[in-house]
């Protein structure tokens, strides 16, 4: 999202502060395109699902114009509401507030002074009041002062147990459905799939690779400054309350030429704030896909676009227009939201 939105400074608030299939034999892959029968089932069949599938065959085909070497396909995804659930917020400021109500006993101050009252008292306007300082103040809290094994751990165990307020269900399965086969079909053709998000790097990384398939080191996200210590004579990195680097908007075209280094020749997003991973998807040459997802489906989701406070999809879909991206409906183009997890 843009700085010059209400919507956008919630957004670069949040990212600042945050500082968030088996491979097949290589003649094979190119022929795996056009042989499975239904890559993509959870998809209604349409013109969506057969952009996806065209546009693998295409790039896959040995001999063909549009043929991309296997090194060279790089495909990049945002992660709130690409391929797992933002509202009604984002999973990582329920992780914060959570931390806060954890960590109240230890700062008894914490009873009279905002924004950790507001949060304790659940007063959202008084949340809201406080602005940046008091989120910076919040993530300060929560994400800093101990080590990053330390802070992998609390991540883990805290998803392991929270639950979304609507659906009743741990966040980890509160993913997509037609995403993660559209993840799995990509890697079956030789494709290198990654994460580049506005979320924090450390709060992604300790679960990516179970829930999406993708490695930690393929997580490219928002993040703070560590330092390397010795404690007790072992060395630590230890997290600290500075912002680094904010992978959102700008950041993400940056980040991905920093941590990645090829230019993706697929890009999937969800919001203003993967316009510009869009862009410069579609600037490279060759044959390339931009795909948006448009959450419009209120009974299965959520429905939401131009006037969420949230996460606005505004200037992304006019960009979507004017440049011939396409753009997902929930509603239409997908069968189910979320894998059927069987205990």
């Amino acid at each position: 999202m843009t700085t010059k939105q209400s919507s956008g400074v919630s957004r670069r608030i949040l990212v600042s502060t945050l500082a968030l299939a088996p491979a097949l034999i290589g003649p094979l892959r190119p022929q795996l395109a056009r042989a499975q029968s239904d890559p993509l089932p959870s998809w209604n069949d349409g013109a969506t699902k057969q952009s996806i599938i065209n546009f693998v065959a295409r790039v896959t085909t040995q001999g063909g114009t549009d043929f991309v070497p296997e090194a060279e396909r790089i495909a990049v995804f945002d992660n709130d509401g690409t391929l797992w659930i933002e509202q009604p917020m984002y999973v990582q400021f329920a992780f914060v507030f959570d931390r806060v109500k954890v960590l109240a006993p230890q700062n008894p101050d914490w009873k009279t002074k905002q924004p950790f009252k507001a949060i304790l008292d659940g007063d959202m306007k008084a949340l809201a009041a406080s602005g940046e300082k008091g989120l910076v103040e919040l993530i300060a809290a929560t994400h800093s002062g101990m080590t990053v094994d330390e802070f992998t751990k609390i991540v883990s165990d805290w998803l392991a147990t929270a639950r979304d307020p609507r659906f009743k269900k741990p966040y980890t399965e509160l993913v997509y459905q037609p995403m993660l086969e559209v993840l799995a079909y990509l890697r079956a053709n030789g494709f290198k799939t990654f994460i580049v998000s506005g979320g924090g790097i450390e709060f992604m990384r300790p679960w990516t690779e179970k829930v999406y398939g993708i490695p930690p080191e393929q997580v490219v996200g928002s993040s703070g400054v560590v330092k390397y210590e010795l404690r007790d004579g072992k060395p630590v990195l230890v997290k600290e309350a500075k912002v680094e680097f904010i992978d959102d908007g700008p950041g993400k075209p940056v980040g991905i030429n920093r941590f990645i280094g090829r230019r993706p020749v697929l890009a999937f997003g969800n919001s203003d704030g993967d316009q510009q991973m869009l862009e410069w998807t579609q600037g490279g040459p060759g044959a390339r896909l931009m795909m948006l997802v448009h959450h419009d489906d209120a009974a299965r989701e959520f429905a939401y676009d131009r006037a969420d406070k949230l996460q606005q999809f505004n200037v992304g879909w006019d960009e979507a227009k004017a440049r011939g991206w396409t753009v997902v409906s929930m509603k239409d183009d997908w069968k189910t939201i979320f894998p059927v997890v069987r205990n």
